[in-house]
């Protein structure tokens, strides 16, 4: 961690799989990824439910 409490984060190592995970599993809806400074700070996944 730096001085700040901040943890730097890998986007390969650390964000690239759980976006893949979340891809695969996912049949309708979005991912969002929130970006600071030039940073992924946070992955979202939004889902929808069609009913027929």
């Amino acid at each position: 961690m730096s001085k700040d409490n901040t943890i730097k984060i890998d986007f390969e190592k650390d964000v690239e799989p759980v976006v893949r995970q979340y891809l695969s599993d996912l049949k309708y809806g979005y991912i969002t990824l929130v970006v600071q400074d030039g940073t992924v700070v946070q992955v979202e996944r939004n889902e929808k439910t069609r009913l027929k």
